[in-house]
């Protein structure tokens, strides 16, 4: 499986002046003339210039998970823990500091006991979506929540255009549905509202889908960029590599995009 996806998504050598991951999937080419010396050059140039295919490239096997039972069994236990480390956390809540404006509508999905918001940020309504009622009820920041299993149900229970912001913190490895998933997250956003989607190399592998786990770092990025893409809804994602300390704690990379204003 590695050897067929790899054929898919397959990387040139980091000097590379253009990636080529696929026929299928397009080709991730950095802006030219920018050096892909570090791997946050390399991070931030996968979607600069994305040739995504005319249609959507995945099958349904590419998001298959070595444990199909009932997600509400995995996450039937509360996990009161951080899923990143602290460097990744505190790199994680100084960007959003600089992301959330004071008053600002938020939705986070496969939310939990902490969001990474800001202690000291102001939001408006700001809510939770998640699988587990008592992490969700611990999270102070959330100021109100609902328990979904959205690989079961991808439809989220909030009106159109509800929400400035969503965001998904190291999480989206786990979504099964990813399209109908993507297509709810525009549905909410208001028009000009930002999806923010933080990514690192940690998961629980038996429960992350069949794609992410054979494919690296800046594969992630451009696999996620095509969900934006492939919705039709955004504006071009770009991703930003806020890895603390690179090579000594978790790497940590933002995708986003803008939901289109018209």
């Amino acid at each position: 499986m590695r050897t067929q996806l790899l054929a898919l998504l397959a990387l040139r050598p980091l000097g590379a002046a253009a990636f080529a991951p696929s026929r299928r999937l397009g080709a991730i080419r950095p802006a030219t003339g920018l050096g892909a010396s570090t791997m946050k050059d390399l991070a931030e140039g996968v979607l600069r210039n994305p040739q995504y295919p005319p249609e959507w490239p995945y099958s349904s096997a590419d998001f298959e998970r070595q444990d199909e039972s009932d997600d509400s069994i995995f996450y039937d236990q509360p996990r009161l823990v951080y899923h990143i480390d602290d460097p990744a956390v505190d790199a994680l809540t100084r960007y959003y500091s600089e992301h959330l404006k004071e008053g600002d509508d938020v939705l986070d999905i496969c939310s939990s006991w902490v969001s990474h918001y800001p202690p000291k940020w102001k939001g408006g309504n700001v809510v939770g979506l998640g699988m587990n009622e008592y992490e969700l009820s611990e999270n102070k920041q959330l100021t109100s929540y609902k328990v979904r299993d959205l690989n079961n149900e991808p439809v989220f229970p909030f009106e159109d255009e509800s929400f400035d912001k969503v965001t998904c913190v190291v999480s989206v490895d786990y979504l099964n549905q990813p399209k109908e998933i993507f297509n709810e997250i525009a549905r909410v956003l208001r028009p000009g509202g930002e999806c923010i989607i933080s990514m690192s190399n940690r998961c629980f592998p038996t429960k992350a889908f069949r794609i992410w786990l054979q494919t690296n770092d800046l594969e992630h990025i451009f696999v996620v960029g095509s969900f934006f893409h492939y919705s039709g809804q955004f504006e071009p994602a770009t991703c930003e590599d806020i890895s603390p300390n690179p090579g000594r704690s978790d790497p940590l990379f933002i995708v986003k995009a803008a939901k289109k204003s018209d």
